[in-house]
């Protein structure tokens, strides 16, 4: 029994110093200017208020660049989950010439960081056209080699003699990815689903290069571009990241357990 309360004493205590950052991000946001740069800092506000909030939304247009964080994130889920999985599945069930050399060539390609391909990748969309566009800012999304890699391993795991009798009864590839291969996915394609949204939402270095149009900015990059001008304005600051924070952290909390479940899935396959 003590070592049980000792346990979740130590637990929560852990779980207080994670959350702290977090708690006094929130704190501050509500707090009048200049108010968090007293010393020591305060925890909480004295009067809230939501001014910081209406200077965002009202003076500095956040909605519209939340609106451009949403738009981005939700293509780059949707695209990049029509090109994966028809790929990882490909290399798991179906046979063609070269796949094993395609893949290991792929999963090689993971450990180059990704910022060595930035600059070939934006002279590429130069020419074609696509810089300053949100189709330049999808582009690194639509077929990341990790979510390959991630729904081929899932997707060997799938008897293949269920794939044959489907073929037999004259299912084509297109109904039986549709019909068995996405049902038996779906934890996995939720977990892939909220990885790239979180990145793509996250994402501060690619969208900074290709978008040049203030108008275009995605959350972060507007973020940054408003420190610049209110580097000592700590409260607006804070505002500014819990407008960037809460959305994601409200979507992961939200998908939580299949999230979990499909981490967990490739633990309990034979």
């Amino acid at each position: 029994m003590i070592r049980r309360f000792a346990l979740t004493g130590f637990t929560a205590f852990v779980a207080l110093i994670v959350l702290m950052p977090l708690v006094w991000m929130v704190s501050v946001s509500f707090m009048a200017p200049g108010e968090a740069a007293a010393f020591p800092p305060p925890l909480f506000p004295k009067e809230p208020t939501l001014e910081n909030y209406r200077t965002l939304f009202g003076t500095y247009g956040i909605g519209r660049y939340l609106a451009n964080s949403v738009l981005v994130s939700t293509l780059a889920t949707i695209l990049a989950l029509l090109f994966v999985v028809p790929a990882g599945y490909a290399f798991a069930k179906l046979r063609f010439s070269g796949r094993e050399a395609i893949f290991q060539a792929l999963v090689a390609a993971m450990v180059v960081p990704g910022q060595i391909g930035m600059l070939p990748l934006f002279l590429e969309l130069k020419a074609m056209g696509l810089v300053n566009s949100y189709a330049g800012a999808l582009v690194p999304w639509l077929a990341g080699i990790f979510g390959i890699f991630l729904v081929r391993q899932f997707c060997l795991s799938i008897p293949t003699e269920l794939l044959e009798a489907a073929r037999i009864d004259g299912a084509s590839e297109g109904l039986i990815l549709r019909r068995i291969v996405l049902p038996a996915l779906k934890p996995v394609l939720i977990t892939l689903a909220l990885f790239i949204f979180l990145g793509s939402w996250n994402d501060f270095m690619w969208p900074l290069i290709v978008l040049a149009d203030q108008d275009l900015y995605t959350l972060p990059v507007a973020l940054a571009a408003l420190s610049r001008e209110h580097v000592q304005d700590n409260e607006l600051m804070m505002a500014g990241s819990v407008v960037t924070v809460v959305p994601v952290l409200v979507l992961f909390l939200a998908l939580q357990r299949h999230y979990l479940s499909g981490l967990l899935a490739g633990s309990v396959k034979g």
